[in-house]
């Protein structure tokens, strides 16, 4: 294949805003904030699985606390019927009257069980209490450290794709102007070459596989026509001659 000289020497141009387009989308793709948010948004998901939990436990509490309520209420009630019984005089057997007092004693200290009961359960339901509102400011702590790491992503992801965009015009006008046949020639090799299509010979070295040329391989390209596109015997790259080759 032959290509004017000044044509090899734009595909250079081209491998240059390439390789730029490369590194842009692989600073894209390792921006730290992707995974500072990969790493709060876990801790999130962590944090809200725990405020469920908490949640979960107060509600429990709350349903806990209002039957033992409940009960003591019921035998409080009943104590105070017994007691109104005693007091009215309406009970004038003594066997009764002993069974009705027994049993003013018995609920008495029923319902002195089951207010210790309902202490116990407020006594949970406030540390449940306590420890959601302390999961919820922790969930809002590090929801807020999500969003600004997320606004610092998108704020640098649309300023690397703003660069890339203007990349790729500047590539698209380079490539524009070079054969369409050493063009094709150059994606194929870049395609198989690990994104290098073509590098320069430097001082008698590849700068694409940075083997330097043996001094048949030398000669063959000091022999070749300026126009002849000649290719790196060793990585198979398109090498693109320039006044600092050392031929």
């Amino acid at each position: 294949m032959n290509a004017a000289p000044a044509d090899q020497i734009r595909l250079l141009d081209v491998q240059a805003l390439d390789v730029r387009l490369q590194q842009l989308a692989h600073k894209r793709r390792s921006l730290p904030e992707h995974a500072e948010i990969e790493s709060l948004n876990k801790d999130l998901t962590q944090l809200r699985d725990l405020l469920v939990a908490a949640q979960t436990e107060e509600s429990d509490c709350a349903r806990e606390q209002t039957k033992a309520e409940q009960d003591v209420d019921q035998v409080r009630q009943r104590a105070a019927r017994d007691q109104q019984r005693l007091d009215s005089g309406a009970v004038s057997s003594p066997k009764d009257l002993e069974s009705l007092q027994r049993e003013i004693v018995s609920l008495a200290k029923r319902q002195g069980d089951l207010e210790e009961i309902v202490l116990e359960v407020m006594e949970r339901r406030e540390s449940a209490q306590e420890r959601v509102a302390e999961l919820n400011e922790r969930v809002a702590a590090v929801q807020a450290k999500a969003d600004d790491a997320t606004t610092r992503r998108d704020t640098a992801q649309t300023e690397l794709d703003a660069e890339s965009a203007s990349v790729a015009k500047e590539r698209e006008l380079v490539a524009g102007s070079v054969p369409a046949d050493l063009m094709k020639l150059y994606e194929k090799l870049r395609e198989q070459q690990g994104g290098v299509g073509a590098a320069r010979l430097y001082q008698r070295k590849c700068e694409g596989c940075h083997i330097e040329l043996n001094i048949t391989e030398l000669n063959e390209v000091r022999a070749a026509a300026a126009d002849t596109v000649v290719r790196c015997e060793n990585c198979r790259r398109i090498l693109v001659r320039t006044s600092e080759s050392g031929l």
